[in-house]
């Protein structure tokens, strides 16, 4: 289990530059102190290799000198995907370790159960690794921005592809009872208005219970046709396990965050995934499509030396390595100005970086209207060795 990662080697005290505001907890001359929630334990664990990607990449930053001469002290803990263990875990970084600010911790259940408390200590809580919604809403949280595409986003976009794809179909949704899955039914309800009723049919399943079969039976008998699974890996391979058991053959979806290859396609065997579609973000780095893609080169090089015996097909290395990208850019933006107020500040103020493993067309804009790192994603679809891109870049906003 990772319990603390700290990576901190001070700098010779010559190095030019006018320190930090000194009110700023966590930063000194040759250093910032960051720090972040995982769950490296219990039933979301398959996640927390964005963590480890996270890490990775910030041991780069070190090895190249840190940002505006200042190494990151990353310091990170598990929260087991467990609310009452990341509300214990945020206070300790917050006020015990007293972090410059909180980046990219993950977990709809944490989140929501810390995200009140880190605003009203005023932390910055910066591209936190969830989709939902209500986490946007800068009115609320003005501290916060996310790391994820939007739920409501990704959900309009499957109920669009949905509608036009299987116009008369009737459609089951089993989603995770927190934020997370809600937030998809509502996108559905959006989108499909008083036709929702009508086409589609839900059943939402607790992270603690240790199957879904029982929902996937339920649902193949209402008579679907197209079938979305919103929830987190082990949920999904599942689902997709169960309905090739039971000879269910829908219209299948599964969400982003759930489209790992090593995560959820492997563990429910690559044969009984063909032809499911999710949204994306990112390349995979196996896929054979981008063997001579400049970013994939890049990652494959990352990977071997700061993450050795990993699975480079997990697409959890991959968003966390992206994640300790938009760190560094954020951190080259503040310079020397580490007031969290102006940390916040640049949070906002991302302008149109284009990341090395991120789809092509998709770029990160975040501004005064915007807090999401992503407002755009792209369909794919399991051929049953790899995920083949299709259509156009979209976004919820497209008719």
């Amino acid at each position: 289990m990772y319990r603390k990662t700290v990576i901190a080697v001070a700098l010779a005290t010559s190095i030019a530059g006018a320190p930090a505001r000194a009110e700023t907890p966590g930063v000194t001359e040759s250093e910032v102190k960051i720090g972040a929630t995982f769950p490296f334990s219990g039933p979301a664990s398959p996640l927390s290799n964005t963590g480890k990607g996270l890490i990775a990449y910030v041991n780069s930053i070190n090895d190249r000198g840190g940002i505006n001469g200042r190494k990151i002290n990353l310091i990170t803990y598990d929260d087991a995907y467990s609310p009452p263990k990341t509300v214990e875990q945020t206070r300790k970084l917050i006020e015990s370790d007293e972090v410059a600010f909180l980046f990219g911790p993950l977990g709809t259940p944490g989140i929501s159960a810390t995200i009140k408390y880190v605003n009203a200590k005023r932390v910055p809580h910066l591209f936190v690794v969830s989709g939902v919604t209500k986490f946007t809403n800068f009115a609320e949280f003005p501290m916060t921005t996310t790391g994820l595409p939007s739920y409501d986003t990704e959900g309009r976009i499957y109920a669009k592809y949905i509608t036009q794809t299987r116009p008369d179909a009737k459609i089951a949704i089993l989603y995770q009872n927190d934020d997370l899955g809600k937030d998809f039914v509502n996108a559905f309800k959006a989108y499909l208005k008083d036709d929702f009723d009508k086409k589609v049919i839900v059943s939402s399943y607790e992270v603690t219970e240790p199957t879904i079969d029982s929902h996937v039976v339920s649902l193949k008998a209402s008579g679907a046709e197209a079938f979305l699974v919103a929830g987190t890996p082990k949920f999904a391979a599942q689902a997709i396990k169960k309905a090739d058991e039971v000879g269910w053959k829908p219209l299948f979806l599964i969400n982003f965050v759930s489209s790992s290859v090593s995560s959820t396609i492997v563990p429910a065997g690559p044969e009984k995934a063909v032809g499911i579609v999710a949204a994306t973000i990112t390349k995979d780095p196996n896929d054979k499509k981008w063997a001579d893609d400049p970013g994939i080169k890049w990652y494959r090089d990352h990977f071997a030396k700061y993450l050795p015996g990993g699975d480079i097909g997990d697409a959890n290395y991959v968003f966390g390595t992206q994640q300790g990208q938009i760190l560094e850019q954020l951190l080259k933006q503040c310079g020397n100005d580490l007031a969290r107020e102006n940390i916040v500040k640049q949070s906002r103020s991302i302008r149109g970086l284009s990341l090395p493993t991120v789809i092509p067309g998709i770029t990160i804009n975040t501004g005064p209207e915007n807090s999401m790192a992503y407002t755009q994603l792209q369909l794919q679809r399991w051929t049953g060795s790899s995920w083949e891109q299709f259509g156009d870049v979209l976004t919820a906003a497209q008719k």
